[in-house]
């Protein structure tokens, strides 16, 4: 690691405690082993081999403008363009730094190219989930590489996400103030805790909205799930996901529907493991992952090694390729090979530690 990314990471650590600080004055105490012994967890051999061939795959579906999209088109590029970063940036890769750093900052100078002047990322049919994912990949990438040239872009990234936050602190797909539900609102919130990290102003008070509209989504103690929307419908996997995961990066580590919507997790993921296919199959691990690496402790130790054995399993290769096909999710929700492989490369090199987004 360079020296310079070792003092981003320090500084983007230093933010996440004083996150934490503030959150734990409201929660009740972590189990035992909560947030704790994540370096237990390592990526095998077998494993490594995978993530290389992915890599490899994804850099190969780059297009020339720095963009990655569904394949076959134009499609979600702002949205696939910031998973497929989040990839790299997973397995070590930063700007110029890494196998795939050249790769990696054409993809982040294609994000910044498309925030328009009102700070929306825009390109095609984007909406503001692509946005936030967009946005959550430019925070992570300027908080390591401290690029004084994407500070303005995520300023104004910022801004548009505070201004489109509703009464009841939440957001929805159009960039402007609306109704809101769990799953654009959760990567709202997550990008204002990366841009946060990465030494943007964040109003904390905007997060304490968007903490609060996630509570409100809270089914019941009997389930411990979340639901899309307040009093809306039955809980379920993605959803629950997205929700416990935000509450952790907004600092509330503690809170009782953390462990409430864990514990939940593990007994849908039993079920949704022994169907092989789940609705939102790759939506939902993209959050339930990092949900369960910070809780920690025989919780992350017992999901990555499910999922990862689940992965390589199924992982398809070709040569020194690897990739995944959208076999897993109903109704066509994997949106095609580039995403799921961003997405489970992403995972799987989670227990290398290079994202600080993910760090308690």
């Amino acid at each position: 690691m360079s020296t310079m990314r070792c003092v981003a990471v320090a500084g983007v650590l230093l933010a996440a405690g004083c996150l934490r600080a503030h959150g734990a004055a409201s929660g009740a105490s972590a189990e035992a082993g909560a947030g704790t012994r994540q370096e237990e967890v390592a990526v095998d051999e077998a494993t490594e081999k995978v993530i290389r061939g992915a890599l490899k795959y994804l850099a190969g579906k780059q297009a020339p403008n720095g963009s990655w999209s569904i394949e076959g088109g134009e499609k979600h590029q702002v949205a696939m363009t910031g998973y497929t970063l989040m990839a790299f940036m997973a397995a070590g890769h930063l700007p110029e730094e890494g196998e795939y750093g050249k790769q990696v900052a054409a993809g982040g100078q294609f994000l910044l190219e498309c925030v328009k002047p009102d700070g929306f990322i825009q390109s095609g049919n984007s909406n503001m989930y692509g946005h936030g994912i967009a946005a959550i990949a430019l925070a992570e990438l300027y908080g390591q590489s401290r690029d004084a040239r994407m500070r303005p872009k995520l300023q104004q990234v910022v801004r548009l996400i505070l201004s489109c936050q509703n009464n009841q602190g939440g957001w929805r797909y159009a960039p402007r103030v609306g109704d809101a539900d769990i799953s654009v609102t959760v990567l709202q919130v997550v990008a204002l805790r990366a841009a946060l990290n990465s030494g943007i102003e964040v109003p904390q008070a905007a997060i304490d909205r968007a903490v609060a509209y996630v509570r409100s989504c809270y089914h019941n103690d009997s389930t411990g799930g979340f639901t899309y929307q307040p009093h809306n419908n039955s809980p379920g996997f993605a959803r629950t996901a997205a929700a416990i995961y935000s509450l952790q990066v907004c600092g509330q580590y503690d809170d009782p529907h953390v462990k409430k919507g864990s514990d939940y997790l593990v007994k849908e993921m039993e079920k949704i493991l022994k169907d092989g296919r789940d609705e939102w199959f790759t939506y939902g691990q993209f959050y339930a992952a990092p949900a369960q690496y910070m809780i920690g402790g025989e919780t992350w130790k017992a999901w990555y090694e499910k999922l990862r054995e689940f992965l390589v399993k199924h992982v398809k290769r070709e040569g020194d390729v690897a990739y995944w096909e959208p076999q897993f999710d109903h109704g066509g929700h994997g949106q095609g090979p580039l995403y799921v492989t961003a997405v489970y490369t992403n995972i799987l090199a989670m227990p290398y530690h290079y994202v600080p987004l993910y760090q308690r």
